[in-house]
């Protein structure tokens, strides 16, 4: 098996952890963790897609010189998945730390932050 389909075979593992625990789990801090798992993965998955075509940056190497005339543009990695990927971090980082926030709000009302009790009461 070559390594780049391990690793493929392990991120989707990592992702499929975080959404089973995203849907089994009932304490809302580990909800948030679970999602920060998926989320973690899911950014791994597109690094590693984005690197397929080349593991060379494009902005530290050259593209001909004479230590590496062989190189290709073919051989270099893609920068825009990079850059995407770079705006979904900050984006999930923000994300969890506001979930963080407002989890540690609802721990004052109940300390056991299971979801079920933070339900409307059944009105008949």
């Amino acid at each position: 098996m070559p390594a780049i389909r391990l690793l493929e075979l392990l991120i989707l593992l990592a992702a499929l952890a975080g959404f089973t625990g995203l849907l089994l789990r009932r304490n809302l801090f580990l909800k948030v963790l679970a999602m920060d798992v998926t989320g973690s993965a899911v950014v791994a998955l597109f690094v590693l897609l984005g690197a397929r075509s080349g593991l060379r940056t494009p902005i530290l190497s050259r593209l001909t010189g004479p230590a590496d005339p062989g190189l290709a543009i073919a051989d270099l990695a893609d920068p825009i998945p990079q850059a995407v990927i770079l705006t979904a971090i900050v984006i999930g980082l923000s994300i969890q730390a506001l979930l963080l926030v407002v989890i540690t709000q609802l721990a004052r009302i109940d300390p056991s932050l299971d979801a079920s009790s933070f339900d409307p009461p059944d009105r008949p």
